[in-house]
């Protein structure tokens, strides 16, 4: 018996950002709006309406250069904790529709995988528009939205429609819809590809797609890389849909400074002081976490995020040190002045209970426990702050 094709959707709110603001705000609607971050020197271009995009402002942009090609423009902060909580609304409209949810970041892009609901809901084309209208009635967004049979063509074919519309594309239509389309517009291709597909005159899809991987080899130098090229302007991807709700459990925290800042102790010890938090939260909960990721947004507006594994599950305050130090280092590479911190731990399992081979480690490993257990008591019984690492003390 023959699977059934995979059928997703994919919602796209165009310029999440400004749409978020002109929510909060009708005034705002019909202007030239920009988003950047404020009281940066050095600041770019977080996102942009329409009209301010028609007058030439990209997202990237120097703001001082995009306030003098648009001198109308009502410029906005930079608020991300909204898109996060409009990006939570959006999820909880589609939710109860399917279970497999996929949403990026907070730029107002969903994927719903509706792959067998044809009986329950009907044709997916139908709720999909069933659901645009609960996020037009609802929330006040006026979302793209696509169907297809995986997730790289249904955001090409949003991408054709932007900023408002609908695109349906059949299963094995995918190739044919593809042809016509700027290889730009295909989700895959970095920039280095481009510039290379460029110096042999590819300028679309189908164009790219009548080679063979041998050919697009002599293009892009690397077998893999042709050969992946090579599905992926064909319309070829199997990235499943992955579900909010199965994600595994995560410890976050999050660090503003007063004023943006380069001071490494004040960053390290913000970052320590996070992971002190996480560690407390981690042994309550009887967890240990693989990995620990840095984020940072820096003033201009860009964020980084970076991790550092391990194979041995922690939730000593020691090696959560070592872990975010590591992590930070691989994402505080600019000269830039950082903003905002944040700390994440997952890859949540429960403590390993095998003894250690080497009695040395394990007497290591039990006395660092012991001392956060003491630790976690007399936080418990005199405050948070009570008793602190000497390496969090720069972060205030």
């Amino acid at each position: 018996m023959a699977c059934e094709p995979r059928t997703i959707i994919h919602f796209n709110v165009a310029d999440f950002a400004v749409a978020v603001e002109r929510v909060l705000a009708p005034g705002l609607r019909g202007r030239p709006v920009i988003v950047a971050p404020e009281g940066a020197a050095r600041a770019c271009v977080f996102d942009m309406s329409d009209e301010a995009f028609l007058a030439g402002v990209r997202k990237g942009m120097r703001l001082d250069h995009a306030r003098r090609i648009e001198r109308d423009a009502e410029v906005l902060p930079l608020r991300r904790d909204r898109y996060e909580r409009a990006m939570l609304a959006l999820i909880e409209r589609a939710r109860p529709y399917t279970p497999l949810i996929e949403a990026a970041d907070e730029n107002g892009h969903l994927f719903l995988d509706m792959t067998g609901t044809g009986r329950l809901w009907g044709p997916v084309p139908d709720v999909a528009e069933r659901i645009r209208r609960s996020f037009r009635w609802d929330l006040g967004f006026h979302p793209i939205w696509s169907v297809a049979s995986n997730k790289l063509v249904a955001k090409v074919a949003s991408r054709l429609v932007k900023p408002y519309g609908e695109r349906h594309i059949a299963f094995g239509d995918e190739e044919a819809a593809l042809k016509p389309v700027p290889i730009q517009l295909v989700p895959g291709i970095e920039r280095d590809d481009l510039f290379r597909l460029r110096e042999f005159h590819l300028w679309r899809a189908g164009e790219v797609a009548a080679l063979s991987p041998r050919q697009l080899e002599v293009a892009v130098g690397s077998p893999a890389r042709a050969a992946q090229l090579h599905a992926t302007v064909r319309g070829v991807d199997t990235a499943p849909v992955l579900a909010v709700d199965r994600k595994p459990p995560v410890v976050a925290g999050d660090h503003v400074f007063p004023s943006d800042t380069n001071d490494a102790p004040a960053v390290l010890g913000a970052a320590c002081a996070l992971a002190e938090r996480a560690g407390r939260e981690l042994r309550a909960r009887g967890l240990a976490a693989r990995r620990v990721g840095v984020l940072l947004d820096y003033s201009d507006g860009a964020r980084v995020s970076r991790n550092a594994t391990t194979t041995e599950a922690t939730a000593g305050d020691i090696r959560l040190f070592e872990l975010t130090r590591a992590a930070l280092e691989r994402a505080w590479t600019r000269r830039m002045r950082v903003r905002h911190l944040r700390l994440l731990c997952d890859r949540l399992v429960y403590p390993p209970a095998q003894l250690d081979l080497f009695p040395e480690a394990a007497g290591a490993s039990r006395h660092e426990a012991d001392l956060c257990a003491a630790l976690d008591a007399i936080r418990a019984k005199f405050g948070a702050c009570a008793v602190r690492m000497g390496r969090t003390l720069a972060a205030g």
